[in-house]
């Protein structure tokens, strides 16, 4: 009894020592946590009865035998009667019994887990170790909800800034500090009309429960020229962001660069240290640190902002998935990433459940509450709709879209409107965009950009290609019969002069591939559709590549799979022939880990002679 139990202690020890180890060190798997806790109850039952049906001591049983041979007629043998000796065996046995201390084991004990008698102190130390391992496990997951609600929070974000107007997300649950002013004024003056006064540019008279105690305050950037802007709140919040340079003009800050950033996926605290505050995300203090180089002019989220099933889902109210918001932006990590650059969102599957396909059904509504609280109401503008000539907005699209300096943008919906990943890859009827926003979609990437806008960028918060090999069928590589029509109307798109980049997240992963139109086609080769897959800011990543390229349809240009926080910086710059640079380069746990400089297709009035001399894929890839 005491051997099995011994064995069932060792063995619940080591399992549970591994999956603790799993669970914060590396991926915070929902299924482990129970498992977790029962392999501590079965410890810790096991480790009991083993330790005290184990005794300190053993019996020890010496017996010493000792054989003789005696002759038996060695009186005749002495007198000569005989030659022949008759001899016997004598056999003498000897048998002592004695009690001993068993050995401690120490070693043993510690590194199995199974309590030794004999060492009350290592016994001990490995028991503490479990608890220790179970203590963070539940430090890790319940910590945040127990004494991080962040109920009173109070905190402003800038949200889209465009050349004319920068929107303000507040949040204040403070009624006594009501109204909210808001002032604005140039940071640091270039010219004679530039005016550094404060001025007071907005106001906030409540803020109500149903928004989460959440308002919008829209600041007007009169300045004809791109500055930087200083914001002040009269509840004592502040920071700065730059104006975006008008569409098709480069900026006349950062040194004419026009840089924004991309990444998704956030979870706290993971890799967990118990030293870190449960709402810290250490992917963020990399990105801190590498901003002030970048001259960035926004972040664009491509979705998994909030993971609601990670580590642990405590309901499906909307308070649930509130709350997970606002731990965020109550992260002491938030304000060096968030005050002074301006954020993007796009929506994924974990802000409302893992993989999710079943459209605007069940817990949708409650999930995409905060969303539009925290996110869509300080994003870029409704996509325009498809036959409005770009005039008119999408009313009530989950998509957006906008133009600023050499780029327009594109943000889609991956999750709303899809069809059920569950059907056939190759089906001509399963959509991912739904019907209308696909519309909208393709009349923006036909529709003619204005001049000095050379890329066209699509955010999508699912890898366009099918090169990852895990999951496929939540990704593009899912939806193949509406990608191919999407490629050929990029492919369009770039006969007009544009270049056309994905850019995605999700996979944890960073990978980069390029989409050439098919050999022989009506496309040339410089109309290739790049894509930059970056992910988590903050999560796990697999140790086990995943992506693999198989035919010549989805070439890969780079992969990298190794680093809790991968972000992506692009920054485009105008050459000397009217054409654009786009520099992309992924940071992997705050190094530059890769980068890749591409070039915008040239002008369809360029002769054909220059058309072929730059259509070598290679070349638009490296510049030459």
């Amino acid at each position: 009894m005491a051997a099995q139990s011994r064995t069932v202690a060792a063995l619940s020890s080591s399992s549970l020592r591994l999956a603790s180890y799993f669970f914060l060190q590396w991926a915070a798997f929902p299924p482990l946590l129970p498992a977790i806790y029962t392999l501590f109850a079965i410890y810790v039952g096991s480790f009991t009865s083993s330790f005290f049906a184990q005794s300190k001591y053993e019996v020890v049983d010496e017996v010493d035998v000792t054989v003789k041979d005696d002759v038996l007629n060695q009186k005749a043998l002495d007198e000569g009667k005989t030659d022949e000796a008759i001899v016997a065996e004598k056999v003498d046995i000897q048998e002592t019994i004695a009690i001993a201390e068993n050995p401690p084991m120490r070693l043993r004990t510690l590194l199995t887990g199974a309590p030794s008698p004999n060492s009350l102190l290592f016994t001990t130390l490995t028991f503490l170790l479990n608890l220790a391992a179970v203590a963070m496990v539940t430090d890790f997951v319940y910590s945040p909800k127990w004494s991080h609600p962040s109920h009173d929070l109070s905190f402003a974000r800038v949200g889209y800034v465009s050349h004319s107007e920068a929107k303000l997300l507040i949040r204040e649950p403070d009624q006594a500090k009501m109204p909210i002013t808001v002032q604005l004024h140039i940071k640091s003056g270039q010219g004679q009309f530039d005016n550094p006064s404060w001025l007071e540019v907005g106001s906030i008279a409540l803020t109500t429960e149903d928004l989460d105690y959440t308002a919008v305050v829209t600041l007007p950037l009169a300045h004809s020229e791109q500055r930087v802007y200083e914001w002040t709140t009269s509840n004592n919040h502040s920071g700065e962001f730059s104006a975006a340079p008008k569409p098709g003009v480069m900026p006349e800050l950062f040194d004419g660069k026009f840089t924004f950033l991309s990444t998704s996926c956030l979870v706290p605290r993971l890799p967990y240290n118990p030293l870190d505050h449960p709402l810290a995300f250490p992917g963020m203090k990399h990105l801190a640190n590498v901003l002030p180089s970048l001259g960035a002019q926004f972040m664009l989220f491509l979705g998994d902002f909030i993971y609601i099933e990670v580590p642990q889902q405590f309901g499906q109210a909307v308070e649930n998935y509130r709350q997970k918001y606002r731990q965020v932006y109550a992260s002491p990590d938030w304000p060096s990433v968030g005050q002074n650059l301006s954020w993007i969102h796009v929506l994924d599957d974990h802000e409302i459940q893992n993989d999710w396909d079943l459209q605007s059904t069940g817990v949708y509504e409650t999930a995409v509450d905060p969303w539009h609280h925290y996110q869509t109401a300080v994003n870029p503008p409704e996509a325009k709709r498809a036959g409005a000539a770009g005039l008119l907005s999408r009313s009530g699209a989950t998509y957006f879209s906008f133009t600023q300096g050499p780029a327009s943008f594109f943000m889609l919906d991956t999750r709303t409107y899809r069809s059920q990943n569950s059907e056939p890859f190759h089906s001509e009827n399963k959509t991912m965009l739904g019907q209308t926003q696909l519309e909208d979609f393709l009349a923006w990437l036909r529709q003619p950009e204005p001049k000095g806008v050379k890329w066209k960028i699509v955010a999508s918060s699912v890898p366009f290609t099918k090169n990852w090999r895990v999951n496929t069928k939540d990704t593009w590589g899912g939806f193949l019969v509406e990608r191919r029509k999407i490629l050929e109307a990029m492919w369009d798109a770039g006969d007009l002069g544009v270049g056309v980049i994905v850019l995605s997240g999700d996979r944890h992963e960073f990978g980069a591939t390029a989409f050439p139109p098919p050999k022989n086609s009506k496309w040339d080769e410089s109309v290739t559709v790049h894509e930059f897959s970056v992910s988590p800011l903050n999560q796990f990543y697999s140790p086990i590549p995943t992506y693999m390229q198989t035919d010549d349809e989805d070439v890969k240009l780079g992969y990298i799979n190794f680093g809790n926080s991968k972000f992506g910086a692009i920054t485009i710059e105008k050459l000397p022939n009217d054409q654009s640079s786009l520099q992309y380069t992924a940071y992997i746990d705050g190094a530059n880990a890769w980068n890749m400089t591409i070039l915008s297709p040239e002008t369809v009035d360029v002769p054909p002679v220059a058309q072929v001399k730059q259509g070598s894929l290679w070349d638009r890839w490296f510049g030459n």
